[in-house]
């Protein structure tokens, strides 16, 4: 009963975050014209037509191209939801909606479910506008729906389980050795191989959870006809799925084929369709239809009784060739996936209509900290047992509403399970960076529990053996200041600082290293993108996007620096273990500590500098 009240809850926080999701993209496709919609992100108009085709289930699509002097940033993803709209005379309001199969800087690629493409597309003036996309919170609202209302059965047990009403449950099976695993990430997979009900693996970065969980699927697929695997995001999913394949694990992943990586394309079922005898044969239909489609098409509008009839026999025959060959592909579809050992999606992509009605033994959850919980459900539904991995201490989920967030949305279900069960196995063995580097995160999130191989835990830069710097800006006048474009901050001196440190730097680099540059600011992502866009072992972004990645050489600009020692969402201290553990030999971060002081994270964080000498002035490096 207390599991279906806390659901209950759940829901009720995830419809306010629906509404302002909502609230936020309407307000900008209704109130907005096409020029401010452009330069928000959300629509893209004029637009070319580069290709046109029939895609898996004989559905037609359409490859567009905007001018190429459009380079604004915009928020297509793949698998979005659209609107191709036209603004040519005597087609007001006139649209038709599609999803996204693949998007890029100035190309997309827009799959529509239904027999032949409407006339006007042909007349020019076409744009394009991103949708609300509803189906992520359908999907969610309908696995919260199922699993309050459960009463029995295997899902009811996990369900309470997984919410702290019931102890899991361990059997012991015989131990499975590994060579390619230490003694850390041996008690996982043991952990792993000996769950009824589900297990925890929790790694800190550079610890090899993703080693970790290759090696435990691996010995889960000579137990289990089939497992699936899935993360919140589409790189994360795609990173398990190929390290599983390398292993020689028949990987099935389920999903979009532009949205997965180059590397895993083999993977989907696109590909795998494609090679099947029989697809020759679904070719064949497919070409057929669209020469009956095109002899149709030539009937004008002015025609008699006798060409109508014809065009309708013609148009008729050809969705027969549609639907035959639509039967056949789903025959074959069926046939590779009971063929997989494991198959791969994101959580959501879990309810492909390709996988309706299959259960598995084992759902496999990575990245769980960065899933909200409704959406971690979601694979849940599948299952009979669940292994989650992941950090909490990293990257949170993404919430858009405050007061969703305020009532614990961005709480995960990963971080519920690590409070309320003692069965939940540490790595503790980072392989990534310098002991240094890695000390402060140990101390503030991991309670000193991890410790740096010795393969990694001195190693610097031959030239440079000190492998943190704080360069202190206090004092020096480099106030923030707000973006051009929006409400983000940025601090162009800062940014200068940090140019004259790296260039002072790579004049000693005789080796070769790369660099990562790192700001929590968007606005001074930019700044500094422009500032280092010719060189090409420097790559900037923000923190989000560095999740997963290392670089021997880490920056980081705080750009934080008033009065009122307000370092807005700098607070969010997961992001800055994040940004702070992807440095593998050095780490220099710029900041103003009179501004980061009165915060208790940037005065330990200070403290730490101190300790190990570490504190520099921004003086140094100014004249």
């Amino acid at each position: 009963m207390e599991s279906a009240l806390e659901l209950g809850k759940l829901a009720q926080i995830l419809r306010i975050e629906q509404r302002e999701d909502f609230a936020l993209h309407d307000a900008w496709l209704k109130k907005s014209g096409i020029s401010e919609r452009k330069k928000n992100g959300i629509t893209w108009f004029p637009l070319k037509i580069v290709e046109t085709g029939f895609g898996l289930g004989a559905y037609p699509f359409i490859v567009v191209e905007r001018n190429p002097g459009d380079r604004l940033d915009h928020k297509f993803q793949s698998a979005s939801p659209v609107s191709l709209f036209t603004a040519a005379d005597g087609h007001d309001n006139t649209s038709v909606n599609g999803t996204i199969g693949y998007v890029d800087d100035q190309r997309m690629k827009i799959s529509f479910f239904m027999d032949d493409l409407p006339d006007w597309i042909d007349e020019g003036k076409l744009g394009v506008n991103l949708l609300f996309d509803s189906k992520t919170y359908d999907e969610m609202f309908k696995a919260l729906n199922i699993l309050i209302n459960l009463e029995k059965g295997r899902l009811f047990q996990l369900r309470n389980i997984l919410l702290g009403e019931k102890e899991a449950a361990f059997h012991t099976t015989a131990q499975v050795v590994s060579s390619k695993l230490n003694t850390s990430q041996q008690e996982a997979m043991q952990s792993i191989l000996d769950a009824e009900d589900f297990a925890v693996v929790h790694g800190p970065p550079g610890t090899g959870k993703t080693t970790t969980l290759v090696e435990s699927i691996g010995e889960l697929t000579k137990r289990e006809k089939q497992i699936m695997v899935c993360a919140p995001s589409n790189a994360a999913t795609d990173h398990l799925a190929k390290s599983l394949a390398v292993k020689g694990i028949k990987v099935v992943r389920i999903g979009n084929l532009a949205k997965v990586e180059t590397d895993n394309t083999a993977l989907t079922l696109d590909v795998l369709l494609q090679k099947e005898k029989d697809f020759k044969q679904i070719r064949e239909l497919k070409k057929r239809a669209v020469e009956l489609r095109k002899m149709g098409g030539k009937y004008k509008r002015n025609f008699g009784r006798e060409e109508a009839e014809q065009r309708k026999l013609i148009f008729s025959e050809a969705r027969n060739l549609n639907k035959e060959a639509r039967e056949l592909e789903s025959y074959l579809v069926s046939k590779i996936l009971d063929e997989a050992q494991v198959i791969a999606c994101t959580l959501i992509g879990s309810t492909s209509d390709y996988l309706e009605g299959r259960k598995f033994s084992t759902v496999v959850i990575d990245e769980a900290g960065q899933g909200i919980e409704p959406a971690v459900w979601v694979p849940i539904l599948r299952a009979e047992k669940v292994i989650m991995a992941g950090d909490p201490f990293q990257l949170p989920p993404t919430v858009k509403s405050q007061e969703a967030a305020r009532q614990g949305l961005t709480v995960t279900l990963l971080e519920k399970l690590i409070r309320r069960h003692p069965g939940v196995t540490l790595l503790k063995t980072q392989y990534r960076m310098h002991q240094d580097i890695m000390e402060f995160s140990n101390r503030k999130f991991y309670d000193s529990k991890l410790e740096a191989h010795s393969t990694n835990a001195s190693w610097h830069l031959d030239f440079s053996p000190q492998v943190i710097e704080f360069i202190d800006t206090a004092g020096c006048g480099f106030e923030e200041e707000k973006g051009e474009e929006s409400d983000s901050k940025c601090n162009p001196e800062e940014a200068k600082l940090l140019r004259k440190h790296f260039d002072q730097l790579t004049e000693n680099n005789k080796t070769g290293f790369d660099v990562g540059i790192i700001s929590p600011y968007r606005a001074q992502v930019e700044i500094l993108q422009e500032e280092f866009a010719s060189i090409p072992f420097v790559s900037v972004n923000t923190v989000d996007s560095f999740q997963g990645q290392e670089r021997d050489v880490i920056y980081i600009s705080l750009v934080r620096s008033n009065e009122n020692s307000d370092i807005g969402f700098l607070r969010d201290y997961r992001r800055m273990n994040v940004a702070m553990t992807r440095a593998r030999k050095k780490l220099i971060i710029i900041g103003d500590s009179a501004t980061l002081g009165n915060d208790r994270f940037y005065s330990d964080f200070l403290d730490y500098i101190e300790s190990i000498g570490a504190h520099k002035t921004a003086w140094e490096y100014l004249y």
